[in-house]
Order: structure tokens, then C-alpha cells, then sequence
């Protein structure tokens, strides 16, 4: 279903001479208002009336989470604070939060980009919506629940409470047809299902919007065979608004952006230099209709690319990959680049789930050692320590072969690794 199709179908040439209008009427806004790009633009010597095409976007500075760091909490918005009516922050995993405000119309355009997620995936007014992500300080689970509503479904904001029955009692009662979560989450939901002898079949879900982690196929026809439902991928950044960026429709072969409100680009994460399309790259993106909180060219950290060609599905705009794998997620052991979701790969296939994990770093008498705590179902703390050990030496030399690092396996019982805000597993911790 296309939810808003003005802009969802519109014509490819329309479309970029909106953006460009809406670019060019965004930057004249934070060169007057926010004190950072001023001087950021003046610094760099930027003329911003020279800026009239999409490419010439390239010419302008990047926007860092170290920039917004600096600028917390009000510097980076513009407008006045008596039109702020909502401010969330993210911590991000190290440093100073980041505060993010919203103005009354940054709502409702929320809003509107989620609502044009879900429809995408299926969800219409007739269903049941059951919202397992944070609501804190995190945007996630607002923005969904938001978008849930302005279409016209039911909202069940059950959280991502600890109590994963709960969920399972709270979906059976209420007979919920969408599941909106984290995948490590949903895999927990399914992994809960079978230890209380409960069949799939006996819930009403249908469809399922997995986001705020990588997953890939793997993890798709897992979480799908689990639950015997459909799984869509949804995207979004904290800094940008929260989920509604970008999300998959029926065709399932990339997420579509919402480029009314978005500019993408891909870029070399070591030299910031464009990449051709279909070439995986950071994700810069630069909000177009954003009131209280507008960001030129932010560096996500996301690794993605952009998918070439129309999709079957008719709508007009860009198509993303999904996320692989974060920037600052990447770390160097004994001079071996590795990111977790190299790891996390080989975990999939050695425990067939997808467990949360991560990953400890030290340095002992010099040389560095690695340990890779997996969470597992309390089951398998039952069987044989044969069976144990062998699943531990099995996942350690899939990873020296792999990834070229030896690792300590220490299998953990689920719950045990903290989270950060919107229930992501830290994934690396190094204390070197």
C-alpha cells in the first residue's frame, strides 16, 4: 500500500527540484539561526546561493556526532525554545548526550514518514500494532507509535520490557497482527514461544518491522519461520528523527527513503569522497523539512549503499541497502580491522539464532586478548558439556578462520549483557 503517494510516486525530475528547493530554503534557515553552520559556512568560505543542484550539496562541511556533542544541549537548533515541543537525547556510546528538539510540525511530519513505513510493509487501520522498542528518552518508539496511529491501526505500546512473556501474554490476549521490534528481540520472543509450548500459529501475527540493529537474510527467514510472519526492515537515526527515514515495501530488495524530507549519499568513510552507487559507504544524510533540529551532511556512521534501478512496486524514490555494519563499530585487534557483524555472522550459523553478543578487548602483559560473551536460551546450559564445548571450539575456530583473531568463547545466560538506550547491546568493549 502507498500511503502518501504525492510524494512516494512522484516523478524523479519533481522530485529532485523539491529537494533542491527545500536544500536551499534549509540552509538559508541554519545560516541564520544556528551559530554552528555560520561559522562552519564562513570558515569554508561557503556561499550558500551558489548551492542550486543536488550534487553541489558535496561543496558543503559534514555535521559529526562530535559537532553535535559540542553543541549540546540547544546550540544546533533552530528555532526558539518556546517552539520546541518535545526534546529526546541520545548518549550515542561514549561521551556527552546529544539533545534533539522538535517543533509541533517535526511531529506531524514524523509522523507522516512513519506512517508511509508501515503501509509499505503492510500494516493498514485493521491492525493490531504491538510496539516492543523503548519509550525514553529514545525516539523509537514514539515516532512508530506516532505513524501507527495517524494511519488509523491500534496501538499496543507494550515497551521492551524485560518480561518477555509478558509480550507473548500481551499478544495473544489482544490478538496483535504487527510486530514492531528490534530482531534480537523478536528472537527472543521466539525462542520464549517454544519453552511455554506455545505454537505460532496460535498468535495472529502477520507482519513484523525489525530496525535499531544489522540483520540480513539469515536472520529474516529465521525470525519469519519463528513467528510465521512477515519481516520488513525499517531504518532510522536518533539524530534525524527517529525511525521513518527508509523502509522496505512488499518487493523486500532495499528500503525505500523518504526523499522529501531526506538527501542520501554515499560516501568513502576514510576520505569522504563520493561512491559510485551499488558501492557500499557511510550514509550521509542532510534533513530537508526539519524545523527544530536541521543537519547538513551528518556522517551516520551506517554502512550501506544505494540500489540502482525503478522497483516493481511503483514507487519513485531511492532505494537503500540495508544497514551492515557502523563505522565506529569497527576495531582493531593485533592489526586485523574486524567488525562485530563479521562475528555475529558466524554466531548465526553456529547457534542458529541470532544471539546477542559482545565483544571484550584487553591487554595482558602486552599482548592483546579478545572474549566473545554469547547470550544462549537456558536450555542449552542442560546438555552435555561435550555438546557445550564443542559449540564454544566450534564458534572460536570458525573465527580464527574467518576473521583471523583468536577469541575466548564464554556462553552467557540471556539478559546478561547490558544494553545501551534502545535496548542495543554494546558491542565492543575495549579496555585496552
Amino acid at each position: 500500500m502507498i500511503y502518501n503517494a504525492k510524494f512516494e510516486t512522484m516523478p524523479r525530475d519533481e522530485l529532485i527540484q523539491l529537494q533542491i528547493e527545500r536544500l536551499q530554503s534549509t540552509l538559508n534557515r541554519v545560516y541564520r539561526n544556528v551559530g554552528f553552520y555560520k561559522n562552519i559556512f564562513d570558515e569554508n568560505k561557503i556561499d550558500i546561493e551558489k548551492i542550486k543542484r543536488i550534487d553541489d550539496i558535496r561543496q558543503l562541511p559534514v555535521t559529526t556526532k562530535d559537532d553535535l556533542r559540542k553543541s549540546y544541549p540547544y546550540n544546533m537548533f533552530a528555532v526558539p525554545l518556546r517552539d520546541i515541543v518535545r526534546i529526546h537525547s541520545t548518549a550515542g556510546r561514549t561521551g556527552k548526550p546529544i539533545a534533539i528538539g522538535y517543533t509541533r510540525n517535526d511531529i506531524l511530519n514524523w509522523s507522516d514518514q512513519v506512517a508511509r513505513v508501515l503501509a509499505a510493509a503492510g500494516v493498514t487501520e485493521n491492525d493490531f500494532v504491538q510496539i516492543a522498542f523503548d519509550y525514553n528518552m529514545f525516539t523509537g518508539g514514539f515516532g512508530l507509535h506516532y505513524g501507527a496511529e495517524k494511519m488509523g491501526a491500534s496501538v499496543i505500546p507494550s515497551s521492551q520490557s524485560g518480561n518477555v512473556e509478558r509480550q507473548i501474554h500481551i499478544m495473544k490476549d489482544y490478538k496483535t497482527t504487527v510486530l514492531l521490534s528490534t530482531p534480537s528481540y523478536a528472537h527472543r520472543i521466539a525462542g520464549h514461544l517454544r519453552e511455554m509450548g506455545i505454537h505460532p500459529d496460535e498468535l495472529n501475527l502477520k507482519i513484523g518491522l525489525f530496525g535499531a540493529e544489522p540483520w540480513g537474510e539469515a536472520t529474516r527467514g529465521r525470525i519469519e519461520d519463528a513467528l510465521h510472519l512477515s519481516a520488513y526492515n525499517i531504518y532510522g537515526v536518533n539524530e534525524m528523527m527517529g525511525p521513518g527515514v527508509s523502509g522496505e515495501c512488499g518487493e523486500k530488495s532495499g528500503l525505500h527513503v523518504n526523499e522529501d524530507h531526506y538527501i542520501v549519499e554515499i560516501v568513502d568513510p576514510r576520505t569522504g569522497e563520493p561512491v559510485q552507487h551499488g558501492t557500499e559507504g557511510e550514509l550521509v544524510i542532510t534533513t530537508i523539512t526539519r524545523e527544530g533540529f536541521p543537519l547538513i551532511r551528518y556522517r551516520t556512521g551506517d554502512i550501506s549503499s544505494i540500489l540502482e534501478g525503478a522497483c516493481p512496486c511503483g514507487r519513485t524514490t531511492l532505494r537503500m541497502e540495508r544497514v551492515a555494519a557502523r563505522t565506529d563499530d569497527l576495531f582493531v585487534f593485533n592489526g586485523i580491522n574486524i567488525f562485530p557483524a563479521q562475528i555475529g555472522e558466524i554466531l548465526k550459523r553456529a547457534t542458529g539464532i541470532d544471539p546477542r553478543f559482545q565483544v571484550s578487548i584487553d591487554n595482558v602483559a602486552g599482548d592483546d586478548v579478545m572474549e566473545v560473551k554469547v547470550e544462549v536460551v537456558e536450555s542449552m546450559f542442560n546438555d552435555e558439556i561435550k555438546k557445550i564445548m564443542a559449540l564454544k571450539n566450534g564458534i572460536a575456530a570458525s573465527i580464527e578462520r574467518e576473521v583471523g583473531a583468536t577469541a575466548k568463547i564464554t556462553l552467557v545466560e540471556q539478559e546478561t549483557l547490558g544494553t545501551t538506550t534502545g535496548g542495543r547491546v554494546k558491542p565492543v568493549i575495549d579496555n585496552r
